[in-house]
């Protein structure tokens, strides 16, 4: 705290003369404290089941995280189940929380936030989505502990980007269907989700470009649904007629990185790594190796924002462009993402549409997903609250 005291002091002149002393005080900062980590549950209804190569889902049933400081303050994250890529479940996620992540994090300062997270990520082994919801919401408390939106606070490269949209696997005419739809909703990138039937699903693109004509971005999230010389058939045959592809997407398994770059070396179109980048590690080993071109960042991989950030700088470093994207996700927990897009500049794509996908929005604050566009707001933190969540243990 600087204070100004002004005295009055007779000077050698015979006049008055303004002496201004500065008094100088610093004063302790309050920390915040870890009081008590929760969880809970929500369910929120699709508009449409969602549908990839390896699952078809109806409704957001996820897990609900808040971490409860000492002065009151609570800070929110999230959690899906995404057993078939992550391994985490519903069960195995509120374990981990309750369990493991709890007695490790109660009783620290957020303000410590270095060794809060290395605490986090080192309490457990995995259970990603589980330490993704608690890094949130520990986040979300340090950006409500400096007045500060948290975008802010990591880099505040934008305020406003647009996002795709994804386009389940169904038949043709519902794809063409759907796509036309999310253009008239006002999406100018769609992201078509292929991978079950092999090379006609070059007919299902070609269907969509058609429809959708050619000022619409198209990407193609395969889900591991090919091989390695099955995808540069496919992958060819789109560029031979032309349809213009902006990327494809995770086109084989995820552990099968030498396939990935046999398809990275024969084709023209980018390749994004998805399932395959989980740590910072999977992120050197990719770029290193040229198994991909583009990287794609999800919270509930990586196990939160502050392991996100790792690969942010090491993309970065390589110069290595990044998308951002979501499992099937509230806005809760797609507004931490949006705060890590809006943060940092090396995130130029942008896959989080999980809002659009529900059929009610019951949260209120954070930021504002209008269709296509999101646009970052004031308030602190991550800024959600209204969690629809009636029961915490």
């Amino acid at each position: 705290m600087i204070q100004f005291i002004t005295l009055n002091s007779e000077s050698g002149l015979g006049r008055n003369v303004k002496l201004f002393k500065i008094q100088i005080s610093f004063q302790g900062v309050l920390g915040m404290v870890i009081r008590d980590i929760q969880a809970g549950r929500i369910s929120l209804p699709l508009r449409t089941p969602f549908k990839t190569a390896l699952r078809t889902v109806d409704a957001v049933d996820d897990v609900v995280v808040r971490v409860v400081a000492d002065d009151g303050q609570v800070g929110y994250g999230e959690a899906p189940p995404t057993a078939v890529i992550t391994g985490d479940t519903l069960g195995s996620i509120a374990c981990a929380v309750k369990d493991f992540i709890r007695p490790a994090l109660v009783g620290m300062d957020v303000e410590d936030l270095d060794a809060v997270m290395a605490k986090l990520q080192g309490c457990m082994v995995k259970n990603t989505s589980a330490k993704a919801a608690v890094d949130m919401a520990v986040l979300d408390l340090w950006g409500k502990r400096w007045g500060a939106p948290l975008y802010q606070l990591l880099g505040g490269a934008r305020r406003c980007f647009q996002t795709d949209i994804t386009i389940s696997v169904n038949s043709i005419d519902q794809m063409v269907s759907d796509s036309l739809d999310a253009v008239r909703r006002g999406y100018r990138t769609l992201k078509i989700k292929v991978g079950k039937e092999g090379v006609q699903d070059v007919a299902r693109i070609a269907a969509i470009r058609k429809a959708v004509g050619p000022e619409v971005l198209l990407r193609v999230d395969a889900n591991q649904g090919w091989d390695a010389r099955q995808s540069v058939a496919i992958i060819s045959a789109m560029e031979d007629q032309g349809l213009d592809i902006e990327l494809v997407e995770q086109p084989v398994k995820a552990h099968d990185l030498e396939g990935m770059r046999y398809i990275t070396q024969r084709v023209q179109t980018p390749i994004l790594a998805d399932e395959s980048v989980f740590s910072p590690a999977d992120a050197i080993h990719i770029i290193q190796s040229g198994a991909a071109d583009l990287i794609n960042i999800k919270l509930m991989k990586t196990g939160g924002i502050w392991p996100a950030l790792k690969i942010c700088d090491i993309a970065e470093l390589y110069g290595v462009e990044c998308m951002i994207g979501c499992m099937l996700e509230s806005r809760l927990s797609v507004a931490a993402a949006a705060h890590l897009a809006a943060a940092r500049g090396i995130i130029t794509r942008a896959d989080l549409d999980g809002p659009s996908l529900c059929a009610a929005d019951p949260f209120t604050g954070g930021p504002n997903f209008d269709e296509a566009t999101i646009t970052m707001s004031d308030d602190p933190g991550i800024g959600v609250s209204s969690i629809p969540c009636s029961s915490w243990s």
